[in-house]
Order: structure tokens, then sequence, then C-alpha cells
């Protein structure tokens, strides 16, 4: 994977909130046809520039940059699309992390509280019965608990859920961007 090729743009709406993650290739496309305008961040300085203007700016120490025929041109760390308005919503990407989240690190068949390691995912409807990986059929469980449960129903196996598993809430897209490059001009723009 090549930088132009990573998710190291974050992308904000015309109000300037932070939206999406895109790739430096992303990115310059939409630079150059003047759907986005890059952001300059220069210290406590924070200026929009239009491609013709980005393709001339000098290459600062901190900056990455690629190499054209034309010469270096620095890779933005955000743009802003300047015609989008909008949040989008989205939910979390179904994880054993996001599923642990959801279910509030408690077992959904005593109430334990578990610390990560104690506990696993589990299908309540199992995969060998036709159980898929879905937000409704995924539950966090105490591994023991998961384990004697095995490949059969909850109330085969003499337990009950405590709450019925459900999809979470959308949130805004902005909630669920995260800095995992550590970019410090993005902690301006998220929370």
């Amino acid at each position: 994977m090549t930088l132009l090729d990573k998710p190291i743009v974050l992308v904000l709406n015309r109000n300037w909130q932070a939206i999406n993650v895109r790739t430096p290739a992303d990115a310059f496309c939409q630079l150059a046809t003047n759907v986005a305008t890059a952001l300059d961040v220069d210290g406590e300085s924070i200026r929009p520039v239009t491609w013709d203007e980005w393709i001339r700016l000098p290459i600062r120490e901190q900056d990455e940059s690629v190499h054209t025929v034309r010469g270096a041109i620095r890779i933005p760390t955000i743009i802003v699309a300047v015609n989008y308005a909008r949040v989008p919503k989205r939910r979390p990407r179904l994880s054993a992390r996001t599923i642990r989240e959801r279910d509030g690190n408690r077992c959904q068949y005593t109430g334990r509280p578990l610390r990560p390691e104690e506990g696993s995912l589990d299908h309540v409807v199992p995969r060998s019965r036709g159980g898929r990986d879905s937000w409704e059929n995924l539950v966090w469980s105490a591994k023991e608990v998961n384990q004697r449960k095995a490949d059969r129903l909850p109330h085969e196996a003499g337990l009950k859920l405590l709450s019925v598993p459900r999809a979470p809430k959308e949130l805004p897209a902005t909630a669920l961007i995260r800095n995992a490059h550590g970019i410090p001009e993005w902690d301006l723009f998220l929370s």
C-alpha cells in the first residue's frame, strides 16, 4: 500500500464538521475538480486553499508529499467538501468490540460485568443451526457460559437472555471517526 492509498485525509462538510476519511488519491481528485478545497493548517492559522494554489504551496518539514513530473505536491491532511452540508449517519461496524460495548461489558445471560478477556461473542442461534453474524444474533457472554451453551439455543441450555439484542442506533459520522494515525490537525475537528 502506497502513501496515496492510506486513509489519512479528513473530509469536512461545508460547515467544517468531520464526515469521512479518504485517501490522498481521492482528495487530489476532489481538489482538482473543485469539489473540495484543502485546509492549510499552520499553527493557529487555518485557511481554505484551492487546487491551483495548493499545488504551488511549499513543502514544510512536517508535511507528507508526493513527487510528480511537475515537482513535489503536499498531501493535504484535511479537505472541505464545498457543496456538501449534511452529516451522514452510520452504524458502528459489527465486531466483538462493538458488541461488547453495546452490551455494556456484561454477560447477556448472567448480567455479570466482564473484562474483555473474560467474555466472547455468542451466537444466540448457533451458526450450526443457520444463525448469522448480525447485531440481532450476537451477544457478549462469559466464556464459560458460552462453552456450556455450545451449539444449543439459550432455552435448551437453561439460559435466558437479559434483553433482546438489537442493532445500535445510527450515530453521526463524526462520532465514529478516529484519529488512528495521530494527525495533529485532525484534533481541531474531532471531539
